[in-house]
């Protein structure tokens, strides 16, 4: 494969169609992130602690079926699993909108659909980050994945403003019939990829489920990189769902604006992610992919508290500036992580490290979802976003105390010497896997 410019990777036409099919498949789900909290509060007249609930069960099949899912994964070619994801995506959402037009919509059939479409969900996220070397050279893979995390970030930025538009012309349920047709998009340029996956290692080891899935998070709970970065994100996970279960319930019934409104409010945090995602290669250039995400975190994180301010006017600006910079911090780490992991973990065990990353990231997602429903419905929805973006503002220094605060760049390549110091040892791990 030729060397591209920077921008080059979109000349090339199986790296395309996969960004096209993602960029789809994104802004369904940014509709669909603000409709169906919308259906919960305006269609079914449920309360914060249901949204939350409603929330927590997208993000719990990470905790059930996470580690298997990377250890199968490992064992399997990732793009027919992600083609039949995306087709039981969407007739999961497009059952939404069916049944409230017969008027047989129930929340529990809202609770079955987000469980459902989150098992989904782990099985195409973990495949597709484990996929993209195959679409890609090792030197594209940082801009591949700048470039798809800003077209995420930019139809983040289109989905909640069109979620708002289609809410109040056709109303809330009509956002999952958007949803469902861009599933089938990315279904269909996902098959027309030309691109052959390399037939999954086979490395002579025990070959049962339940060791490779040991294996997996070993490496990651081991690894003195790997392992304050999946913290991180576990706490900044518990912090942002926290806040962004009651935020809508916040917006409409404290803030008393529009549900069209809280669509346009919703957009700032998305244009923030635009930012942070152009802005990850510069920075990890300029600064160091070490050193440069420790620092934006730092000047990023503490803007979360602007948000418990807002009130309904001009002091909609609290919130809409203090979801922007949370945006650029959080994308433009991603992006670095994303690429961090694909050039640094051995090929074999890519899919249960991301899968094992990932569970550990998400595990506290449904905690922070239920959490601030629950705050929110206690103690009111402003104060339940206190106390959640007041955990936010200060998770850098999980960062500040890792190796990244000694060096310039993260490794990009798996040496495993110098991956385990100062970590715990194996057969501690392995004795509690056996437990």
């Amino acid at each position: 494969m030729e060397k591209m410019e920077y921008g080059g990777v979109l000349r090339q036409r199986d790296f395309r169609l996969l960004w096209f099919g993602e960029t789809a498949r994104t802004l369904g789900n940014s509709v669909t992130s603000v409709a169906l909290p919308l259906i919960a509060v305006v269609v079914l007249d449920t309360n914060a602690t249901a949204v939350g609930l409603l929330s927590a069960a997208v993000w719990l099949p990470w905790l059930v079926v996470g580690l298997p899912a990377g250890a199968w994964l490992d064992r399997v070619r990732r793009r027919p699993v992600m083609l039949a994801c995306n087709l039981v995506s969407a007739g999961l959402y497009a059952s939404v909108p069916a049944l409230a037009w017969l008027d047989a919509l129930t929340f529990t059939h809202l609770l079955i659909v987000a469980l459902a479409g989150g098992t989904a969900a782990v099985f195409f996220n973990t495949a597709n980050h484990v996929y993209l070397p195959t679409v890609l050279a090792e030197r594209d893979l940082l801009e591949g994945n700048s470039k798809l995390q800003v077209s995420e970030a930019g139809t983040s930025v289109a989905g909640p403003g069109l979620a708002g538009l289609i809410t109040h012309a056709f109303g809330a349920v009509a956002g999952l019939l958007v949803d469902a047709l861009t599933f089938l998009v990315s279904a269909w340029c996902l098959r027309s990829i030309h691109a052959q996956e390399t037939p999954p290692e086979k490395d002579g080891r025990d070959g049962s489920l339940r060791s490779q899935v040991a294996e997996g998070l070993r490496f990651v709970l081991q690894d003195r990189y790997l392992r304050p970065m999946v913290f991180y994100g576990a706490i900044v996970n518990l912090a942002l769902m926290g806040y962004q279960a009651v935020q809508v319930v916040f917006l409409v019934r404290t803030v008393e604006i529009t549900p069209g409104t809280v669509g346009l409010v919703l957009i700032a945090g998305s244009l923030g992610g635009i930012l942070g995602a152009m802005l990850a290669q510069s920075i990890g250039r300029r600064f160091g992919t070490a050193r440069g995400m420790l620092v934006i975190q730092m000047l990023t994180g503490p803007w979360a508290l602007l948000m418990p301010l807002t009130s309904d006017g001009a002091g909609l600006l609290f919130f809409a500036s203090g979801a922007f910079v949370i945006g650029v911090g959080i994308v433009s780490c991603n992006v670095i992580l994303g690429s961090f992991r694909q050039m640094y973990c051995p090929p074999h065990l890519l899919g249960r490290v991301v899968a094992t990353s990932m569970m550990l990231n998400h595990s506290t997602i449904p905690l922070g979802s239920l959490l601030g429903g629950f705050l929110g419905d206690a103690l009111g929805p402003r104060t339940a976003m206190w106390i959640m973006t007041g955990l936010l503002a200060p998770c850098w220094l999980i960062l500040a105390f890792s190796p990244m605060r000694t060096q310039r760049d993260l490794p990009t390549s798996y040496r495993p010497t110098e991956a385990a110091k100062g970590t715990v040892g194996i057969a501690d791990i392995t004795d509690r896997n056996r437990r």
